[in-house]
């Protein structure tokens, strides 16, 4: 009997010390898991605020004052202000020392304005390409039906300056195409080439898809084969001393992402 009760208690104490050891074991497992998902916690917790300063072509206003509105209500505290025109403007006020945490040029050209001033602090990377388009009054009274058309005498037609994306791409095309055309005026970015046709100051202009899409019925496009070889890549930075870097990172990031895609695409925008 004593030897049976001595054998039990054996038996019964290495059960407790198991459980203990599993006890101790799963304790430290939980303590682990806790403090990971503290962290992780923790970071999902991480919050960026102030203004992110956006300098961007003249024609991502319509797409990109819509992601700004996306990121403000995505972050809580933050506000996008942007400021747009001919990113060869933008590219020189950026290397003159105006404050901007980003800049999205219409060009690769316009670009390296900054970056060889060593005025972005990454490599700029392509997030969307445009391509040209005719605008032409509505209706298109003119029977515009190509680039060709747009050198008779009797049209009003306006360009883009040569130093600014548009004008240069129109130039491209219009070179490639052995044509020759003098505008009535070159506007300093696509936005005020449009204008000129919703206000009827010109018959046409030659601009980007985008804007065509973006002005609805106030004109109308006409597109053209030789655009085809004149399409633009669009670059975007971070630029060197951004007064709100880690904001200007989650903006770029939005940008880049799916949402910020479908939203750049559904304007008329091209993948990169």
């Amino acid at each position: 009997m004593t030897r049976y009760t001595r054998r039990t208690l054996q038996v019964a104490g290495v059960g407790v010390a198991a459980l203990l050891a599993l006890s101790a074991c799963s304790s430290g497992s939980d303590s682990s898991s806790k403090k990971d998902s503290s962290s992780a916690s923790k970071d999902s917790a991480k919050k960026v605020t102030g203004t992110v300063t956006v300098f961007a072509a003249a024609s991502l206003k319509e797409s990109f004052t819509t992601l700004g509105k996306d990121f403000e209500k995505a972050h809580p505290g933050t506000k996008v202000t942007f400021s747009f025109g001919g990113s060869d403007t933008l590219a020189a006020s950026i290397t003159g020392g105006a404050p901007a945490d980003v800049f999205a040029a219409a060009s690769p050209k316009t670009m390296a304005i900054v970056t060889d001033k060593k005025d972005a602090a990454t490599a700029p990377s392509t997030f969307v390409r445009n391509q040209l388009e005719i605008a032409t009054l509505p209706g298109n009274p003119d029977k515009v039906a190509s680039l060709k058309d747009l050198t008779k005498s009797d049209l009003k037609v306006v360009l883009c300056d040569k130093t600014v994306p548009c004008g240069a791409a129109a130039q491209k095309a219009l070179d490639a195409s052995k044509l020759k055309l003098t505008p009535v005026s070159y506007e300093q970015d696509v936005k005020s080439a449009l204008t000129k046709v919703e206000l009827k100051e010109a018959d046409a202009a030659v601009v980007y898809k985008t804007d065509v899409k973006a002005a609805g019925s106030k004109v109308e496009g006409v597109e053209f084969p030789e655009s085809a070889n004149a399409i633009n890549d669009y670059p975007i930075a971070l630029l060197k001393d951004a007064p709100n870097a880690e904001a200007a990172k989650e903006f770029i990031a939005l940008v880049q992402s799916s949402e910020g895609q479908k939203v750049l695409t559904a304007a008329g925008f091209l993948k990169p």
